[in-house]
Protein backbone atom coordinates (compact mmCIF):
# COMPACT_ATOMS: atom_id res chain seq x y z
CA UNK A 1 0.00 0.00 0.00
CA UNK A 2 1.26 3.71 -0.91
CA UNK A 3 1.95 6.00 1.84
CA UNK A 4 -1.14 8.15 0.39
CA UNK A 5 -3.21 5.45 1.02
CA UNK A 6 -2.10 4.62 4.14
CA UNK A 7 -2.61 8.21 5.08
CA UNK A 8 -6.37 9.03 4.10
CA UNK A 9 -7.19 5.42 5.31
CA UNK A 10 -9.64 5.49 2.86
CA UNK A 11 -10.12 2.88 -0.46
CA UNK A 12 -8.39 3.82 -2.99
CA UNK A 13 -10.43 4.34 -6.76
CA UNK A 14 -8.70 2.13 -9.26
CA UNK A 15 -7.17 5.11 -11.12
CA UNK A 16 -5.88 6.36 -7.55
CA UNK A 17 -4.33 2.79 -7.41
CA UNK A 18 -2.54 3.02 -10.54
CA UNK A 19 -1.63 6.60 -10.21
CA UNK A 20 0.03 6.05 -6.76
CA UNK A 21 1.73 3.12 -8.08
CA UNK A 22 3.37 4.47 -11.37
CA UNK A 23 4.32 7.44 -9.02
CA UNK A 24 5.96 5.64 -6.67
CA UNK A 25 7.64 3.72 -9.57
CA UNK A 26 8.79 6.87 -10.97
CA UNK A 27 9.64 8.94 -8.00
CA UNK A 28 12.08 6.20 -6.69
CA UNK A 29 13.73 5.67 -9.84
CA UNK A 30 12.58 1.88 -10.59
CA UNK A 31 11.35 3.36 -13.90
CA UNK A 32 14.45 4.97 -14.84
CA UNK A 33 14.57 8.73 -16.56
CA UNK A 34 13.78 8.42 -20.60
CA UNK A 35 12.14 5.20 -20.54
CA UNK A 36 8.82 4.38 -21.96
CA UNK A 37 5.45 3.27 -20.37
CA UNK A 38 3.86 0.49 -21.50
CA UNK A 39 -0.62 0.82 -20.77
CA UNK A 40 -0.65 -3.17 -20.92
CA UNK A 41 2.36 -4.10 -18.88
CA UNK A 42 1.16 -1.35 -16.54
CA UNK A 43 -2.12 -2.33 -16.22
CA UNK A 44 -1.10 -5.98 -15.60
CA UNK A 45 1.21 -5.30 -12.84
CA UNK A 46 -1.06 -3.16 -11.34
CA UNK A 47 -4.06 -5.04 -11.14
CA UNK A 48 -6.07 -2.29 -12.92
CA UNK A 49 -7.48 -2.16 -16.40
CA UNK A 50 -5.60 0.50 -19.52
CA UNK A 51 -8.26 3.32 -18.92
CA UNK A 52 -7.18 3.96 -14.74
CA UNK A 53 -3.44 3.85 -16.04
CA UNK A 54 -4.28 6.08 -18.93
CA UNK A 55 -5.75 8.52 -16.63
CA UNK A 56 -2.52 8.11 -14.17
CA UNK A 57 -0.47 8.98 -16.89
CA UNK A 58 -2.44 12.11 -17.51
CA UNK A 59 -2.21 13.51 -13.66
CA UNK A 60 1.55 12.04 -13.94
CA UNK A 61 2.11 14.74 -16.66
CA UNK A 62 1.01 17.57 -14.92
CA UNK A 63 3.13 16.49 -12.00
CA UNK A 64 6.36 16.48 -14.50
CA UNK A 65 6.85 12.70 -13.74
CA UNK A 66 5.91 12.18 -17.78
CA UNK A 67 5.66 13.09 -20.75
CA UNK A 68 3.81 12.45 -23.56
CA UNK A 69 4.86 12.47 -27.32
CA UNK A 70 2.40 12.11 -30.04
CA UNK A 71 2.45 9.24 -31.99
CA UNK A 72 5.47 7.90 -29.85
CA UNK A 73 3.92 7.14 -26.51
CA UNK A 74 4.60 8.24 -22.82
CA UNK A 75 8.30 8.18 -20.92
CA UNK A 76 9.33 8.77 -17.63
CA UNK A 77 10.67 12.50 -17.38
CA UNK A 78 14.59 12.98 -17.27
CA UNK A 79 15.64 13.83 -13.93
CA UNK A 80 17.62 17.42 -14.61
CA UNK A 81 20.36 18.60 -12.28
CA UNK A 82 19.49 21.75 -13.10
CA UNK A 83 16.33 21.99 -11.53
CA UNK A 84 17.75 21.64 -7.96
CA UNK A 85 18.06 25.06 -7.50
CA UNK A 86 14.43 25.62 -8.35
CA UNK A 87 12.59 23.33 -6.32
CA UNK A 88 14.84 24.11 -3.01
CA UNK A 89 13.99 27.57 -3.96
CA UNK A 90 10.01 26.31 -3.59
CA UNK A 91 11.04 23.93 -0.47
CA UNK A 92 12.94 26.37 1.24
CA UNK A 93 10.01 28.70 1.44
CA UNK A 94 6.72 25.99 2.20
CA UNK A 95 8.47 23.20 4.06
CA UNK A 96 8.71 25.47 7.17
CA UNK A 97 5.47 26.67 6.76
CA UNK A 98 4.14 23.12 6.68
CA UNK A 99 6.30 22.00 9.79
CA UNK A 100 5.11 25.16 11.76
CA UNK A 101 1.84 25.04 10.60
CA UNK A 102 1.45 21.24 11.55
CA UNK A 103 3.28 22.23 15.23
CA UNK A 104 0.19 24.76 15.38
CA UNK A 105 -2.97 22.72 14.18
CA UNK A 106 -2.16 19.37 14.24
CA UNK A 107 -5.12 17.16 16.27
CA UNK A 108 -4.22 15.00 19.10
CA UNK A 109 -4.52 11.76 17.02
CA UNK A 110 -2.21 12.81 14.30
CA UNK A 111 0.42 13.99 17.00
CA UNK A 112 0.47 10.66 18.63
CA UNK A 113 1.05 9.39 15.14
CA UNK A 114 3.76 11.70 14.42
CA UNK A 115 5.29 10.72 18.30
CA UNK A 116 4.98 7.28 16.87
CA UNK A 117 6.90 7.93 13.64
CA UNK A 118 9.83 9.28 15.49
CA UNK A 119 9.97 6.37 17.69
CA UNK A 120 9.82 4.71 14.85
CA UNK A 121 12.62 6.16 12.60
CA UNK A 122 15.18 7.23 15.54
CA UNK A 123 18.46 4.72 15.34
CA UNK A 124 16.93 3.52 11.52
CA UNK A 125 20.47 3.33 9.88
CA UNK A 126 21.16 0.36 12.60
CA UNK A 127 18.18 -1.99 11.18
CA UNK A 128 17.78 -0.70 7.70
CA UNK A 129 21.18 -1.41 5.57
CA UNK A 130 18.89 -0.60 2.13
CA UNK A 131 19.47 2.86 0.89
CA UNK A 132 16.66 2.84 -1.22
CA UNK A 133 14.31 1.58 1.21
CA UNK A 134 15.67 4.74 3.69
CA UNK A 135 14.79 7.30 0.87
CA UNK A 136 11.44 5.78 0.95
CA UNK A 137 10.50 6.39 4.82
CA UNK A 138 11.92 9.79 4.13
CA UNK A 139 9.51 10.42 1.91
CA UNK A 140 6.91 8.66 4.09
CA UNK A 141 8.23 11.31 6.97
CA UNK A 142 7.63 14.15 4.78
CA UNK A 143 4.30 12.73 3.29
CA UNK A 144 2.64 12.55 7.19
CA UNK A 145 4.14 16.08 7.86
CA UNK A 146 2.38 17.90 4.72
CA UNK A 147 -0.78 15.62 5.74
CA UNK A 148 0.04 17.06 9.72
CA UNK A 149 -0.40 20.87 7.92
CA UNK A 150 -4.06 20.21 7.55
CA UNK A 151 -3.95 22.55 4.20
CA UNK A 152 -4.55 20.33 1.38
CA UNK A 153 -3.12 22.72 -1.25
CA UNK A 154 -0.30 22.73 0.74
CA UNK A 155 -0.16 19.06 0.92
CA UNK A 156 0.08 19.08 -3.32
CA UNK A 157 2.23 21.42 -3.85
CA UNK A 158 4.88 20.22 -1.47
CA UNK A 159 4.11 16.23 -2.48
CA UNK A 160 5.14 17.29 -5.98
CA UNK A 161 8.02 19.15 -4.98
CA UNK A 162 9.06 16.18 -2.72
CA UNK A 163 8.57 14.26 -5.45
CA UNK A 164 11.23 15.71 -8.05
CA UNK A 165 13.74 16.16 -5.09
CA UNK A 166 13.47 12.45 -3.97
CA UNK A 167 14.57 11.52 -7.88
CA UNK A 168 16.98 13.81 -7.64
CA UNK A 169 18.49 12.43 -4.42
CA UNK A 170 18.04 8.56 -6.59
CA UNK A 171 20.22 9.69 -8.80
CA UNK A 172 22.88 10.34 -7.12
CA UNK A 173 21.94 7.70 -3.95
CA UNK A 174 25.55 5.67 -4.44
CA UNK A 175 27.64 8.60 -4.19
CA UNK A 176 25.49 10.08 -0.88
CA UNK A 177 26.93 8.43 2.35
CA UNK A 178 25.23 10.54 5.02
CA UNK A 179 21.79 9.47 3.98
CA UNK A 180 21.04 7.46 7.34
CA UNK A 181 21.58 10.78 8.85
CA UNK A 182 19.52 12.56 6.59
CA UNK A 183 16.33 10.15 7.21
CA UNK A 184 17.15 10.00 11.07
CA UNK A 185 17.74 13.65 11.63
CA UNK A 186 13.53 13.85 10.90
CA UNK A 187 12.69 12.52 14.19
CA UNK A 188 13.66 15.55 16.19
CA UNK A 189 11.45 17.45 13.49
CA UNK A 190 8.81 15.28 14.09
CA UNK A 191 8.66 15.81 17.81
CA UNK A 192 9.21 19.18 17.57
CA UNK A 193 5.51 19.16 16.08
CA UNK A 194 4.19 16.50 18.53
CA UNK A 195 4.90 18.95 21.12
CA UNK A 196 3.81 22.52 19.17
CA UNK A 197 7.26 24.00 19.15
CA UNK A 198 6.10 25.78 15.61
CA UNK A 199 8.92 28.17 15.49
CA UNK A 200 11.32 24.96 15.90
CA UNK A 201 9.92 22.63 13.55
CA UNK A 202 9.63 25.70 10.76
CA UNK A 203 13.70 25.96 11.17
CA UNK A 204 14.55 22.30 11.46
CA UNK A 205 12.59 21.60 8.60
CA UNK A 206 14.67 24.40 6.67
CA UNK A 207 17.81 23.24 8.03
CA UNK A 208 16.40 19.88 6.19
CA UNK A 209 16.11 21.11 2.91
CA UNK A 210 19.20 23.52 2.83
CA UNK A 211 21.01 20.38 4.09
CA UNK A 212 19.68 18.11 1.04
CA UNK A 213 21.09 20.60 -1.62
CA UNK A 214 24.30 21.25 -0.04
CA UNK A 215 24.17 16.99 0.34
CA UNK A 216 23.95 17.15 -3.82
CA UNK A 217 25.76 19.78 -5.17
CA UNK A 218 29.17 18.42 -2.89
CA UNK A 219 28.85 15.19 -5.00
CA UNK A 220 28.65 17.23 -8.66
Amino acid sequence: MSVASELSGAPLSLADRAYEGIRDRLVMLDIRPGEPLNDDALAQELGTGRTPVREALKRLEGDRLVVAYPRRGTFATAVDITDLAHISEIRVELEPLAASRAARTASDATRAQLAELAVDITGLDAVVGDRRDLLRRDVEVHRHIYRAAGNPHLEDILVRQDNLATRIWCLFLDRLPAIAGHVGEHAALLEAIVEGEAEKAARLALEHVVGFERAVREVL
